[in-house]
């Protein structure tokens, strides 16, 4: 079963890498469903989500991470970005000025 979801998660991540990030999104859905609290996988959905500009999907599964992981800079910076790219800048300030609080400021 371990093996059958790092496969999954290796086919979607080629499928990110090969620039088709809704693939991905569609591959990574379930595994994220199965394993809620598995960080990695909810990241890549959360950029897979983004690239594709599903950004109300990018934000949930960018919150999601923020709340696994509330010490995660990139997670902040990033559900900054995806809040601005959805024009609300006022609420992105406070999760961007926490990612550069905690020496963020990385790429997405």
């Amino acid at each position: 079963m371990m093996e059958q979801r790092y496969e999954t998660y290796e086919r979607a991540r080629l499928f990110f890498e090969l620039r088709d990030p809704a693939e991905a999104a569609r591959i990574l859905e379930p595994l994220a469903e199965e394993q809620p609290g598995n960080r990695t996988v909810i990241e890549l959905l959360g950029r897979a989500y983004f690239h594709s500009a599903q950004l109300s999907r990018a934000e949930e599964t960018f919150r999601r991470l923020v709340d696994l992981d509330p010490c995660n800079a990139w997670a902040h910076e990033v559900l900054a970005r995806t809040l601005e790219r959805q024009s609300r800048p006022g609420e992105a300030e406070p999760f961007r000025k926490l990612a550069l609080a905690m020496g963020g400021k990385t790429a997405y």
